[in-house]
């Protein structure tokens, strides 16, 4: 089939479906007019968009690290030409810039405002065996069970367990499916759980080092880019049990609903699910709302639709929109136009700035945890304004300075209880009037973590598909984990390599769980040995 007369219809702009527009352009052979992108909001990025300015503080959804083993999202980064140096590939510049800058945490939990003793993980002999015991499992014997129903009491109450929970966003409550991939997935960062120089970062926002790069390369060669429209429905034809072939999109445009057709040999691809879905910001003096309906936002609403349909295949979203309240993530940033916190943190860690990695008030009732990025972190931010950002996993139980909810608390109350964990009491007035904290409050920031079975997700690839791909952290590739821009851009490449029947496979998942190695150091790290 030539592909040259084929064309794309893409719907979603998250990291996935860009990165399946750039592998359409370099495996495919498309065409870039005939690539169509599809975006309800009036921008791209999903949940690694960010906004806001200096004045009333910037708003970052979320923020990704990432490792050397992210083999697809590094391929990816590859082939794009970086902004800062259009000679550099993104991939170049980012592992410059992580050599330039790397993370050697001297202050990864913080007990009464000091760095504690972290680097000892607490295993037990109990602890140690249910870790094995997990791993050494098939994914079917914790089919349905969460994390706390595999481990016993003592394992919650370890370093390991602080350290994992706060990097990852873990909770008891999710699917020990999850947490055993997890396990195995990153196992050669056991013994780098506490300092973290293993972990990478670009040199800005993930939005502007790898979404504006990749956006701008790919609308230069006349990707289009089609926003404010949501797709509410993809017209399928075919029985169940049988081929299944997409022939049309149903959109809204301008308030109107209108039809767009597809042929047999066009290809679409659709993101499911959001992690920033119904997304509601406060600021300094308001609260965000919890906006619990999935029905709100376009991606959740068209995998009901084409669930409603085909079951079988599409599954049942309702797994990872039906529990709220413990899939609902506050994740807050920080814009300072005074280098005084920064000061107080140099002198509490003895690192510069964006070399300490993220750090975890172990004493907060609300669990939370921050990262102090390199400056500048948003791109043309001026020179006297510094941006962090961070998150808790608590949200509802009380404060231990302000006696409420964090659900319930302005930003500026949020930012007075990270000063008091600190014990910056005597800069805290000053901190406080020259800093703007925008939280946000996400309903599904984390329901990609909630128990689920083996079979809740449907494929890449649906069983009986002729020309519908699905992307993003809520279709099924095995043994890869979610919550990463790697499982985003690994589903691109499979979605993309499938449907057009490409003698070519993503790049091949690091098992670093069967090198003897790694096995070796991290067995080690939990006996308590260097």
């Amino acid at each position: 089939m030539n592909n040259e007369t084929r064309k794309a219809y893409l719907v979603g702009s998250g990291i996935g479906n860009l990165a399946a527009a750039a592998y359409l352009l370099k495996d495919g052979g498309f065409l870039p007019a005939n690539i169509h992108i599809y975006e309800q909001d009036d921008s791209a990025g999903g949940c690694l968009a960010v906004y806001g300015n200096p004045e009333e503080g910037y708003r970052l959804p979320g923020e990704r690290m990432f490792e050397p083993n992210y083999v697809c999202f590094y391929d990816l980064l590859s082939f794009i030409p970086s902004l800062e140096d259009p000679n550099k590939s993104v991939k170049q510049d980012t592992l410059e810039f992580s050599s330039t800058y790397p993370w050697n945490n001297t202050a990864r939990l913080i007990v009464n405002g000091k760095p504690s003793h972290f680097e000892d993980f607490g295993f037990t002999d109990r602890d140690r065996l249910e870790m094995f015991s997990l791993t050494a499992k098939p994914e079917s014997a914790v089919n349905g069970k969460r994390i706390d129903e595999v481990f016993s009491e003592h394992f919650f109450t370890i370093n390991f367990w602080h350290m994992w929970k706060t990097l990852f966003a873990f909770n008891p409550w999710h699917s020990a499916i999850e947490f055993r991939r997890y396990l195995l997935r990153f196992m050669h960062l056991f013994p780098d759980m506490a300092h973290q120089n293993k972990i990478q970062r670009t040199r800005y926002n993930n939005y502007d080092s790898v979404v504006r790069p990749l956006l701008h390369w790919l609308t230069r060669q006349g990707v289009q880019f089609i926003p404010h429209t949501r797709v509410m429905d993809i017209v399928l034809e075919g029985e169940v049990g049988g081929a299944v072939t997409a022939t049309g999109l149903v959109v809204v445009q301008d308030g109107k609903e209108k039809r767009i057709d597809v042929r047999s040999e066009d290809i679409v691809i659709a993101t499911l699910g959001s992690m920033i879905a119904n997304s509601s910001y406060g600021t300094n003096d308001t609260v965000p709302e919890l906006r619990r309906s999935p029905q709100e936002s376009g991606s959740w609403a068209l995998w009901k639709n084409l669930s409603l349909k085909r079951k079988d295949i599409f599954k049942d979203p309702a797994v990872f929109t039906g529990h709220v309240d413990e899939s609902k993530f506050l994740h807050f940033a920080v814009t300072l136009k005074s280098p005084r916190f920064l000061d107080l943190m140099r002198e509490l860690t003895g690192n510069e700035p964006g070399t300490n990695g993220i750090t975890t008030l172990m004493d907060s009732n609300w669990k939370m945890s921050f990262i102090l990025q390199h400056q500048p972190y948003v791109y043309e931010q001026p020179e006297d304004v510094s941006v962090f950002h961070g998150m808790a996993l608590y949200q509802d139980a009380v404060g231990n300075f302000i006696k409420k909810p964090m659900a319930q608390c302005t930003g500026r109350e949020i930012l007075e209880e990270i000063l008091r964990h600190l014990k910056f009491d005597d800069d805290l007035k000053h901190i406080l009037d020259t800093s703007i904290l925008n939280p946000v409050q996400q309903p599904f920031g984390i329901s990609q973590f909630l128990v689920r079975k083996v079979d809740s997700r449907p494929d890449v690839v649906p069983r009986g598909s002729t020309n519908l791909g699905l992307t993003g952290q809520f279709v099924e590739i095995p043994r890869d984990t979610v919550y990463t821009m790697e499982y985003s851009v690994r589903s691109a490449q499979t979605a993309v390599y499938q449907l057009l029947g490409l003698d070519k496979q993503p790049t091949p998942l690091v098992r670093s769980d069967r090198d003897l190695g790694v096995v070796w150091e991290a067995s080690k790290t939990m006996q308590g040995q260097k």
